[in-house]
């Protein structure tokens, strides 16, 4: 238990922008080893939203309006950590030239036109989703999201291999295969609490989004970089949305 305790400390560290203090340095281990605790900070991002979302209908605004608000209110939490890595995928796929100089461009902390569609679309869609249901079941369609998509992360890890020899997607080490059945069965299990009968086209949804995104990664720079899972994030958490319209 303090084990885990542990590992969702750091993976809140790591996710969120909370004011958390450090652990001392004997208790640090790779992050790839926190990331059965992913789901359970993503949830909690998530119900943030959720009821930053609530608030905003409660005040009665247009649906969106309260759409955005909660959109906003998670990447404050976030510190705007995924929807970087979404700009910067767009901006280096989108761009000419071979994987080091696509490899260069996410590294660039500039934004770029491609990036600037990105989270335009991205934000868009997340809202006019929340805008679709009741503040009440966007909520519960928050929690769902934000657990599923960081359940994806090990998993995306597992299938792919990091498409440089430095940054954070090779520092953070590989997830074991336990780690991966962890965050999944947390991912899973949050979800069919928080949307019943639509999880299994969660997953279907979800699946495709990582997948396309991974693939798209591949062909561009041969591998995964922590921008690369930031964009993933953020595409599962889009598809989890819509599978959780009615």
């Amino acid at each position: 238990m303090n084990d885990f305790l542990r590992d969702l400390r750091l993976a809140a560290l790591f996710l969120t922008r909370l004011p958390l203090a450090p652990l001392p340095e004997a208790q640090l281990v790779p992050l790839a080893q926190t990331m059965r605790a992913f789901p359970l900070v993503g949830a909690a991002i998530g119900l943030v939203g959720g009821l930053a979302l609530m608030l905003a209908e409660h005040l009665e605004w247009p649906p969106l309006a309260t759409g955005l608000v909660a959109v906003a209110v998670m990447a404050l939490l976030t510190g705007g950590l995924h929807e970087d890595g979404l700009a910067d995928c767009a901006d280096a796929f989108g761009a000419n030239g071979d994987k080091e100089r696509k490899l260069t461009i996410l590294k660039d902390s500039s934004l770029g036109t491609f990036g600037g569609l990105a989270l335009i679309l991205s934000t868009g869609l997340k809202a006019s989703l929340l805008a679709a249901v009741p503040a009440a079941d966007g909520c519960w369609m928050l929690i769902a999201a934000g657990a599923m998509s960081r359940a994806s992360v090990p998993l995306v890890m597992s299938a792919s291999i990091p498409a440089k020899a430095e940054g954070l997607g090779s520092n953070a080490g590989t997830p074991d295969g336990t780690t991966i059945l962890w965050a999944i069965g947390i991912g899973l299990l949050l979800c069919v609490l928080a949307l019943g009968a639509a999880t299994l086209a969660a997953v279907a949804y979800g699946a495709l989004a990582g997948s396309l995104m991974l693939i798209l990664a591949k062909r561009h720079i041969g591998g995964y970089t922590g921008d690369v899972l930031g964009a993933v994030i953020l595409c599962v958490e889009i598809a989890v949305l819509t599978a959780g319209l009615p």
